[in-house]
Parts: C-alpha cells; structure tokens; sequence
C-alpha cells in the first residue's frame, strides 16, 4: 500500500452520517477557547458536499440576525463530533447555491412528505480484531498427524451396503422367485 493512502486510512472515522444535498442537520463542533473546551451547534442546510476520502467536505448555511452565514467542515476531522439530521429536505441540484439570495422562508427547501428521520450511518473502516499469529512448526504437523492416526484406529467406521440397480426383472423371473420364496 502506499504511504500516503495508509495515513489517511488512519486517519478516516470509522463510522460517517449520511449526508444529502437539502437536508437541515445540526452540526456539533468542538470549540476551543484558551484552555477550555465546548461543544457548539451549527444548525443549517447543506448547501454542498464535495471531495472525497480524507478530503470530503460540506457546506452548512443558516441565517443568522438577518445575515447569511456558511461554514464548511470537514467530515473526517475530529472536532466534528456528530451530525444530527433535522429535517429531510428535496433537492433537485447537487449545489444549492441559489438559497445564497432568498431571505425567509424561499431560504428553505420543501420537506420529503413523508420521510424518516433517521440518523444513518456510513462504515468506512471495519475494526478489525487482532488475530492471534499463529508458528506452524514441524512438531505441530507431526502431532496433527499421530493424533489423526491415533483416532482412525480408535473409531470404528460404520459399515455401508452397496445397494446395485438391476434392470426391472420380467414377470417369469418375478415368478420364479415367487416359488422359490414359498
């Protein structure tokens, strides 16, 4: 593998949301101020997504006192600590940048009738859990070999009848037989 993609493969979230175009989420982001630490809500509608891998991005706006106000995160970086989906909004576009002059209701995106709001989750990285390494030994081998050679002639093999097709038997050897039988 190539070193650069195994650093962003360390660097990827496990788990992402599932983020559309139109939708309202509320976005928690860490903030730090001197020494302390809070989280904030960003809450708005995505007006974009864009990139990919390590490098994938989206675009929030909400209006705030009457201004437009846009951030753009970062879906990997860690001071992203969850997004929560609002509202399922329809979208035709893949940008929705005309919500950039609307004021007001027109600024929103008609809800889905009908849709779930469901907080879905993409997996990007399974965690995978340390198999133990195994030596493969000449010992083991040979072990496995006198223990299947101890238990072949321990055990006793059950004992199974051929059963042989034989052309259907005409009505004077099916008599015959008949005699014979009585």
């Amino acid at each position: 593998m190539d070193i650069i993609k195994s650093i962003e493969h360390e660097q990827l979230k496990n788990k992402i949301p599932e983020l559309k175009v139109g939708n309202t989420v509320k976005v928690h982001v860490r903030i730090k101020e001197g020494n302390k630490e809070r989280i904030q809500i960003f809450e708005g509608i995505i007006i974009k997504v864009q990139g990919g891998g390590v490098n994938k991005t989206f675009t929030v706006r909400k209006i705030s006192y009457g201004v437009g106000v846009e951030k753009t995160f970062l879906v990997h970086s860690p001071l992203v600590e969850k997004v929560e989906l609002v509202r399922v909004g329809k979208a035709r576009r893949a940008r929705l940048f005309y919500l950039r002059d609307r004021v007001g209701k027109s600024a929103k995106t008609k809800e889905m009738v009908g849709a779930r709001i469901e907080d879905k989750e993409i997996t990007i990285k399974e965690d995978l859990a340390e198999e133990p390494i195994v030596e493969e030994t000449t010992e083991v081998v040979e072990n496995v070999e006198t223990v299947e050679a101890e238990t072949t002639s321990n055990e006793t093999t059950p004992v199974v009848e051929e059963v042989k097709e034989e052309a259907p038997a005409t009505e004077t050897e099916v008599k015959e037989e008949d005699k014979k039988a009585e």
